[in-house]
C-alpha cells in the first residue's frame, strides 16, 4: 500500500496532539495517511504499553488512517543511530509517502526531538540505493519523501505555515480522547502526570487558537520546514 502522508511520532499520542487535524483534513479530502509510532510509551506515567497499543487502534479507526504500525524502540533510551534509521527505513520504503509529518526539531521530552531527527536521518537514507534493506523476505526499493515536516509541540516555536484545522477541530479532539489511560480522567487512580489535568486541554485549544490566529482562522496546527516551499500560484497562499 502507497500512502500519501506518512505521520512519525516518538509516542503513541504524539501525532493525536500534534498534527492529527491535519490528517483528519488530508484523509476526508481523499489522501491515504498512516501513522509510525516509534515506541509504545511504556515510560509514560500512566497506563501500559498494552492500553497504549489499544488506545492507538481507536485512535486509528476514529482518524479512518490507512496503516498505523509500532516498532517497539525503547521509550526514552531509543538512539538516533545507523540500526534504529534502517528499521525506519523498511517503513518508510514500505509505504512510499509523498510527504513525512515528524517530531518538533526540539522540545520538553528529549524523545521528540531525537525523534524528528531520527525521522529526518531516515528519509534521507531510505533514498540511497546502495542501503539495502529487505521485509518480509522481499527487497525493497530505495524511496525518498519529497518533503518532510516537523510539528510543533510542548515547547512554542515559531512555525514555518500553518495548516487550517478549523472544520477539523472535533476529529482531533476525538483521537487525542481514545487515549484514555494519558489525558483527564477523573477515575483514574494513577499518579498525576504532566499531560493528564484537566488544565491540559486547556493549552492544547490554547496553542490551536495561537496557530490558527496566525494565519486569521479559528483552529491551526503549525510546522517548521527542512527546505524552502516552492509554489507556482500565489492565488494558492492565504
Amino acid at each position: 500500500m502507497k500512502l500519501d502522508i506518512l505521520a512519525i511520532a516518538a509516542h503513541p499520542d504524539d501525532a493525536e496532539l500534534s498534527c492529527s487535524g491535519t490528517i483528519a483534513a488530508h484523509i476526508k479530502a481523499g489522501y491515504k495517511v498512516g501513522v509510525l509510532d516509534l515506541t509504545k510509551g511504556e515510560m509514560g506515567t500512566r497506563g501500559t504499553p498494552e492500553i497504549r497499543l489499544e488506545e492507538s487502534a481507536k485512535a486509528a479507526e476514529l482518524l479512518e488512517l490507512s496503516a498505523r504500525e509500532n516498532l517497539g524502540f525503547r521509550d526514552a533510551f531509543f538512539k538516533d543511530d545507523e540500526a534504529h534509521h534502517l528499521e525506519v527505513v523498511k517503513i518508510i520504503r514500505k509505504y512510499q509517502p509523498d510527504i513525512v509529518l515528524a517530531n518538533a526539531i526540539s522540545d520538553r521530552h528529549p524523545d521528540h526531538g531525537k525523534g524528528g531527527s531520527l525521522a529526518t536521518n531516515a528519509c534521507f537514507i531510505s533514498g540511497l540505493r546502495k542501503v539495502e534493506t529487505s521485509l518480509d523476505g522481499l527487497d525493497q526499493q530505495a524511496w525518498r519523501p519529497q518533503y518532510v515536516y516537523h510539528y510543533i509541540q510542548n515547547n512554542y516555536i515559531k512555525p514555518d505555515f500553518v495548516f487550517d484545522i478549523t472544520g477539523f477541530w472535533d476529529d482531533k479532539l476525538a483521537s487525542i480522547k481514545a487515549f484514555k489511560s494519558q489525558f483527564y480522567d477523573p477515575t483514574n487512580d494513577e499518579p498525576e502526570s504532566f499531560i493528564s489535568s484537566k488544565e491540559y486541554f486547556d493549552f492544547v485549544e490554547a496553542r490551536a487558537r495561537e496557530f490558527g490566529h496566525m494565519i486569521n482562522v479559528k483552529y491551526g496546527e503549525g510546522y517548521t520546514v527542512e527546505k524552502m516551499i516552492g509554489v507556482t500560484n500565489l492565488f494558492d497562499l492565504k
